[in-house]
């Protein structure tokens, strides 16, 4: 019989996270996000204009066009954060975040920070690091735990040091562990 190695649970996830990104129509940056409760998937969700309004893919982006930097001024964007529509699906089928994981390309921003504490998210998964000072500080008062997922590192989780979360050192995930 060949030799067959398991993706681990949490590189399952993160892998769904940036195939979800592939849907996104950020012309900037592309997003993907997956909540996760009991190894089942709650929702997804990719970065990109509402339903039936023409996306940048179409019409450019505003934000380059105004020249407006990357992390600055979200509002003047006609997409929605990935995070935010994981939040909008499960809402919309009835599903409640509270307890789940969320899996996400790109560690939230301050605003979707502030709504994924508000759904009872329990830990944020990431694969590429996105600075902010105040959601941290707000990550760690909430008590939501934040890990460090890239590809690369074969299921091992770590710790998001950039954080400082005082909670990540207990959802270290140790190689070979079934989770």
């Amino acid at each position: 019989m060949a030799s067959h190695q398991r993706v681990s649970w949490p590189q399952y996830f993160m892998r769904i996270a940036h195939l979800v990104a592939e849907r996104s129509t950020c012309l900037r940056r592309r997003v993907g996000a997956v909540a996760v409760k009991d190894k089942r998937i709650l929702a997804t969700g990719y970065n990109g204009a509402p339903a039936g309004i023409p996306h940048c893919l179409e019409i450019g982006c505003l934000r380059q066009q105004l020249g407006i930097p990357s992390g600055q001024r979200h509002e003047i964007c006609r997409g929605l954060h990935a995070e935010q529509n994981v939040i909008i699906q499960a809402a919309v089928h009835g599903i409640s975040l509270a307890g789940s994981e969320l899996y996400c390309t790109t560690r939230p921003c301050l605003i979707c920070t502030k709504m994924l504490i508000n759904c009872g998210i329990r830990s944020i998964w990431h694969a590429e690091s996105y600075p902010d000072e105040m959601a941290d500080a707000m990550l760690r008062e909430a008590g939501v735990q934040v890990g460090i997922l890239r590809l690369e590192d074969e299921g091992e989780m770590k710790p998001d040091v950039s954080a400082s979360c005082e909670t990540a050192e207990a959802v270290m995930c140790i190689p070979g562990e079934k989770l």
